[in-house]
């Protein structure tokens, strides 16, 4: 049933009258009983002109209850008119420079550069925190076998989601079909690449068939979805092993989902951050040997600087969301979490380039390895809003610019620095309104019926959202390019963009980053990452792997481990504890306000 903003809009679509007459033509309609709310009448018009001190002759007042009563039998009929997944919007977002939309054939080039004879670790956990590239030579050479790995990490997600929270749905049986071919066919000298026989996880918006796949809320919590995410069958052809779905926030959104919060591999107190929650605590906690995540406005850099992962949002358009949960059809992208730089670009390699089936996928050549020497490269980097430290005799320091780490390492790998202003950034909030619009257009029949239980705080982002116009919207829109040929207007003359407050900016123009943990800051004896953000070009993300890599390569800092079996017995004992006291165990505490999404 059309309801109060909708009639407004109808009656103020006819374009006559003063706003004073729509609202009172509005209220008279919703004072009727709702069997008899499409029946706009002459005589209520006339009332609503009195209400506004407006007036009509009596052919008017036919007129317009005639065209107000077509108007809403018209948004009725739209309204109720069935949409599925599959039923993408005619218009599609396409950043600055984007390739052509046309099913050339996908070029892949891609060979781990830690290519080294390895020996295989004595013990479980060295195995499973080591990256893709030394588990692709292990596997290649036969010192582990896919369905020994599998075991491991099956054995692994099974002790620590306890303490974790990252695990909706085991995959158990594929996993150990999956793990069984792929052992065939390297025998049989049927090797597919780095991937063939990885054990991975998939954030659970990412349908696979047979399984549920849930977007973190207790209505889908058993729902399976008939098809395959494009990015789940690249995985499959490519040989690796799934072994979970991951959790995410509800909807996208944090860390927060049905079974409650997704933790911190570093504090078990702590929430992973959203909404690639599972993806990045998983992999950080060695459960999994990577895991695919997705961004809408911060979900793969978010989760993956606050558990210490390395995360890759690639160029809008490089991925298919095809099968995938759609949140904003002009801004979703699809990418990995992993240990390294290079486990990124391993994985992209796979799941990037042209499907059919996602309009705004296109094909665009990437290679693994690439460009390694940068020096001379120019990075952008803007003046970080803190406090300034002091100098030794207790002064401030002027120059802060000399106190940062980055660009330290930067000025050591022989790049120009080059400091730069983005776009005032606070002015471009309101375009992130074009995730609200987009999601509550996918969520809306949902939110019209009442079932939002476990939205966490969507519905009313929903709701306000129906009041934004589409002619609203699509001025967002035209700001939005705005934006983008600012944000190329300061990027042209540089290479990369190190540590900038771009997060908002980048993913309404589609640009692509890396995060990858640089260090850690240590309070009570708890680490916390620190975390480097690299942006690139658009389409130019083997170029910025590349970079991304020989900064980490500088660095240690990814491949320390969390101190999971500590954390586990530190909680234990403090669940005991409270039991023997007669407490109830601590709920988990709110999430943490970030992007997540």
């Amino acid at each position: 049933m059309i309801d109060r903003r909708q009639l407004l809009t109808v009656v103020a679509g006819t374009g006559i009258g003063t706003p004073v007459f729509h609202r009172a033509l509005t209220g008279l309609l919703q004072d009727e009983v709702p069997e008899n709310r499409s029946k706009v009448t002459p005589d209520m018009v006339k009332t609503a002109e009195w209400i506004s001190g407006t007036e009509f002759s009596e052919e008017e007042r036919a007129e317009i209850a005639k065209s107000i009563n077509r108007s809403m039998r018209d948004w009725d009929k739209l309204r109720t008119q069935e949409l599925g997944l599959e039923d993408l919007p005619a218009l599609h977002f396409q950043p600055l420079t984007g390739a052509p939309r046309q099913a050339y054939a996908v070029q892949r080039s891609v060979n781990p550069i830690e290519s080294a004879t390895l020996d295989l670790p004595s013990s479980e956990e060295d195995i499973a925190f080591l990256p893709v590239a030394e588990l692709a030579s292990l596997i290649r050479q036969k010192k582990i076998s896919s369905v020994e790995l599998t075991k491991l990490y099956l054995g692994r997600l099974e002790k620590y989601n306890s303490l974790l929270n990252c695990v909706v749905t085991m995959t158990d049986d594929m996993a150990m079909k999956q793990a069984k071919q792929a052992d065939r066919e390297i025998s049989a000298g049927r090797y597919r690449g780095p991937l063939h026989g990885i054990p991975w996880g998939a954030k659970d918006l990412i349908a696979v068939p047979g399984y549920p796949t849930t977007w973190g809320i207790p209505q889908f919590e058993n729902r399976e979805l008939p098809y395959t995410a494009t990015v789940a069958r690249r995985m499959h052809e490519a040989g690796a092993v799934l072994v979970a779905k991951l959790s995410l926030g509800a909807i996208a959104m944090g860390d927060r989902w049905f079974r409650g919060m997704t933790r911190s591999p570093w504090n078990y107190k702590l929430g992973s951050s959203g909404s690639s929650a599972g993806s990045a605590s998983a992999t950080v906690a060695g459960l999994v040997g990577f895991a695919l995540g997705s961004e809408t406005l911060g979900s793969i850099i978010s989760p993956a600087r606050r558990c210490g992962a390395t995360g890759h949002r690639p160029t809008f358009g490089r991925v298919s969301r095809a099968g995938c949960m759609p949140l904003s059809w002009s801004m979703d992208k699809i990418g990995p979490i992993t240990r390294s730089v290079e486990d990124c670009a391993l994985v992209f390699a796979a799941i990037h380039g042209y499907d059919g089936l996602d309009p705004t996928a296109h094909s665009w050549p990437f290679s693994w390895p690439t460009q390694r020497d940068f020096s001379g490269t120019k990075v952008g980097y803007t003046k970080q809003r803190r406090r300034r430290r002091a100098t030794e005799d207790g002064s401030e320091n002027p120059n802060e610019e000399s106190s940062r780490a980055d660009l330290e390492i930067l000025r050591q790998m022989g790049c120009e620095l080059v400091e730069v202003q983005l776009p005032e950034e606070q002015t471009e909030w309101v375009l992130a309104n074009t995730i609200d619009v987009e999601a509550a257009s996918v969520f809306d029949e949902m939110l019209r019926k009442g079932e939002t239980e476990g939205w966490n705080t969507w519905p009313g982002t929903f709701r306000e959202a129906q009041f934004i116009s589409a002619i609203d919207y699509f001025r967002i829109q035209r700001r939005r390019r705005q934006l983008q040929h600012k944000f190329e207007e300061v990027f042209k003359d540089l290479d990369f963009m190190v540590n900038g407050n771009d997060l908002l900016i980048t993913n309404l123009t589609g640009h692509p980053s890396v995060v990858f943990p640089v260090g850690y800051r240590e309070a009570a004896g708890i680490k916390t990452p620190v975390s480097a953000l690299i942006t690139g070009h658009l389409n130019d993300d083997d170029r910025l792997l590349a970079f991304a890599r020989a900064y980490q390569h500088r660095v240690t800092a990814h491949l320390e481990r969390p101190p999971l079996d500590e954390m586990m017995s530190k909680k234990t004992a403090e669940e005991a504890a409270k039991e023997a006291a007669g407490e109830e165990k601590p709920s988990d505490q709110p999430p943490t306000p970030d992007p997540g999404n």
